[in-house]
């Protein structure tokens, strides 16, 4: 069986590395210490807490087992080869919309660190999908749940 491989920026592996490490080393700690406690309360039939902790244990859990694969299978993207022409993975992209010419930037990474509050786009995403490949200048129609939008794009950098 071919596993799925996440791309992502050296930066991002080494952001889920850091949340790896603290899941293990602290936030498991934690979790057993609150089942600890809560055992102490007596009855766990009845026990709001311990039900808390228990689901919390199966999160983090669940949590790590993903991170792991994800650091596992993890494809750094090369930028050494950046075209500041060519909208690629790893790369900021800023484009305009199509008549009224509001600019919006993003930056196309993996979906293991995308995080649309910080700008972050994954290359799975409607928006991404449509730009890679693409060069400045080139109008591009991105269809998405809300409807179809053309966007120019304007200039591409390297993240």
């Amino acid at each position: 069986m071919i596993e799925k491989v996440f791309p992502m920026t050296a930066a991002g592996k080494a952001k889920l590395e850091a949340e790896l490490e603290d899941l293990k080393v602290n936030k498991r700690k934690e979790i057993v210490e609150r089942i600890k406690i809560a055992r102490s309360y007596g009855d766990l039939s009845e026990n709001s807490e311990y039900e808390s902790a228990k689901d919390e244990q199966a999160f983090v859990e669940g949590r790590i087992t993903t991170i792991e694969k994800m650091i596992r299978f993890a494809e750094i993207i090369d930028d050494r080869n950046f075209d500041s022409n060519l909208v690629s993975l790893g790369s900021k992209v800023t484009f305009a919309e199509i008549p009224d010419g509001d600019e919006e930037s993003y930056i196309i990474v993996g979906s293991a660190e995308a995080d649309p509050l910080e700008g972050k786009i994954s290359n799975d995403s409607p928006i991404a999908k449509a730009l890679l490949g693409k060069n400045i200048g080139e109008e591009v129609v991105i269809t998405t749940p809300g409807g179809n939008m053309t966007v120019k794009i304007v200039k591409v950098e390297q993240a």
